[in-house]
């Protein structure tokens, strides 16, 4: 920036992250967003509100905020970049700052770096092991291919006498895509001195000229370089990320104006407005929920059935499925015919012949005809279950209207509850229809006159021996020593489950 206006001390000075936007203009100045309209030519002031701003949010002994500070500087010398200027790592808490400063830090770091549309400035002193940097490692956690991190080497001048980073400013040590460049900044005494920055800058100028490691490549190191090099590569990055960028937008702004569409009505002073609203809502719910039942709605389910479906799926499988699995025990049915019969004739002697009393006749077709029962009674339960779950889904709509959407889920799900008890009753009374009298005239009966003639002509496998699933079976373990599986095609019917060794 060409100025000196960064608080700079001992221990932990940068506390929020400092939003810095550089923007070339003719006039120099500096503007926060913290006080819009208030232009600082000073730079001791910007400064001065910086360390104010920071102790604002976080206190004065040494807490930390991920709050960020907004700065723009306008200048004729710089170029335009924005920088997010974030706290160095911290390991062990000074002062009153938590037990987990470190961990907090870390979190905050990793918010701003992890965003695929920034460069990261892994910021490394060369007086310490490039291997245990901080900011490469955390670099290389969200960017392990190296592709948007630039490696600055700073305090090259303090290193030991007989030592250089030459090695790693050549890209050597630890290859970077976008290379490192090496800076010399003012010392502390240099700004307690008030050394200008200009001069500051021919000194490190006049540094990498002079020093033997650095001398070859003097013209790619230092600030000003770092500045170009940092222009020049945020604006080739920004071109690279700028297509995907822009259909994220695209599709945020679609969202968005499906949202204004819904929300076209709602003008919160005029009354007559909010009714009206609100009845349109109510209505949309009842289409919602009547499509979803009906079929052809707006937003078709691809990951699973629901709704219609599902309750088509519950009549035409479910419930052929739950009548299959009720008990039938033809040794047991005999026996409770034996007992009828028996019970029936009381003292009288029970004589060969070839009906079956009506009276036994009925008493174990009743019985087996409440069996119905159970199977009927579950369904209704299944579809109930469908319809509340369609009624939850339906009432996302809702959601910005939390008592609107609880009291439409209430009201509708009571409703459905009613006539649950309803439709119970109903199945109830249809099956005791079926019991109290049973019609032997009916085509489907089959008597004695023409059983045999029946059972030779029918297939028994075609009475009521409906196919409920066809599909793929697959079949682990096929064999002991072979192991693995296999896919078969099956058929599951009413009475049988078959499988072929292809779908022949």
């Amino acid at each position: 920036v060409s100025r000196d206006f960064l608080p700079r001390g001992s221990g932990i000075v940068t506390r929020r992250p400092l939003v810095l936007q550089l923007i070339t203009a003719k006039t120099e100045y500096a503007e926060f967003l913290h006080c819009k309209g208030r232009k600082f030519t000073d730079f001791d002031e910007v400064r001065q509100e910086i360390e104010v701003e920071t102790d604002r949010i976080t206190g004065v002994n040494k807490g930390i905020s991920s709050i960020p500070i907004n700065l723009r500087i306008y200048s004729p010398h710089v170029l335009s970049l924005t920088l997010i200027d974030l706290p160095g790592i911290t390991k062990v808490p000074v002062g009153d700052q938590p037990p987990d400063i470190e961990q907090q830090i870390r979190e905050m770091i990793m918010q701003f770096i992890s965003r695929e549309n920034c460069l990261i400035l892994a910021v490394t002193p060369a007086n310490t092991d490039l291997a245990n940097s901080d900011a490469l490692k955390l670099a290389k956690e969200v960017d392990p291919q190296g592709l948007r991190t630039i490696g600055v080497i700073t305090k090259l001048d303090l290193m030991d006498e007989g030592t250089d980073a030459r090695e790693i400013l050549e890209n050597k040590l630890l290859p970077l895509r976008r290379g490192y460049i090496g800076v010399v900044n003012r010392s502390q005494k240099d700004i307690d001195g008030k050394k200008d920055i200009k001069a500051a800058l021919l000194a490190e100028r006049k540094f990498f000229l002079s020093h033997p490691a650095y001398r070859h490549m003097a013209d790619r190191m230092g600030t000003p370089y770092l500045q170009k090099v940092l222009n020049q590569q945020l604006t080739n990055h920004i071109r690279d990320t700028l297509p995907a960028f822009r259909s994220k937008l695209q599709s945020q702004l679609l969202s968005i104006e499906h949202e204004v569409e819904v929300y076209k009505n709602f003008r919160p002073e005029d009354p007559t407005r909010k009714t009206k609203a609100l009845l349109q809502m109510v209505q949309q719910f009842s289409v919602d929920f009547e499509k979803r039942i009906e079929g052809s709605g707006d937003q078709v389910d691809t990951l699973e059935l629901s709704g219609g479906a599902k309750i088509n799926r519950i009549f035409h499988e479910r419930f052929p499925f739950e009548l299959v699995k009720m008990e039938f025990n033809e040794k047991e049915l005999r026996r409770e015919i034996s007992y009828a019969i028996k019970n029936i004739h009381g003292i009288r002697q029970v004589l060969p012949c070839l009906f079956t009393p009506d009276m036994a006749f009925e008493a174990i077709v009743k019985k087996q005809i409440v069996k119905l029962k159970g199977p009927c009674l579950k369904s209704v339960d299944l579809v109930m279950q469908e319809l509340i779950n369609t009624v939850k889904k339906c009432t996302k709509k809702l959601a910005t209207y939390p008592r609107l959407c609880e009291e439409t889920e209430r009201i509708v799900a009571g409703y459905i509850r009613e006539r649950e008890e309803k439709t119970k009753d109903q199945v109830l009374l249809l099956i005791d229809i079926q019991v109290s009298y049973i019609n032997t005239n009916h085509e489907d009966f089959i008597g004695f006159a023409n059983a045999q003639q029946r059972s030779s002509q029918v297939n028994k496998s075609a009475v009521g021996n409906q196919v409920i699933r066809k599909g793929w079976l697959t079949i682990n373990n096929i064999g002991i020593m072979k192991g693995g599986s296999k896919e078969y095609w099956f058929v599951l019917t009413a009475e049988s489950l078959s499988w072929y060794k292809d779908d022949e």
